[in-house]
């Protein structure tokens, strides 16, 4: 059977998960390219220009 994860492991793979999603916003922001999101159902293209500002992404 599976043991459940220590709050605080979760917390970490959480954080780790997060950090490596924005990092990789960023390059695609800086470098020109799309990205894919889930939006209202279903897969949705924005551009470099269309992705929405994180604290300290390209824009």
């Amino acid at each position: 059977m599976n043991k459940p994860i220590p709050e605080k492991l979760f917390s970490q793979i959480d954080a780790g998960v997060k950090l490596a999603m924005k990092k990789a916003i960023e390059r695609h922001c800086k470098l020109g390219e799309s990205i894919r999101i889930w939006q209202d159902g279903q897969v949705v293209t924005l551009t470099a220009e269309q992705i929405p500002p994180l604290d300290s992404t390209c824009k």
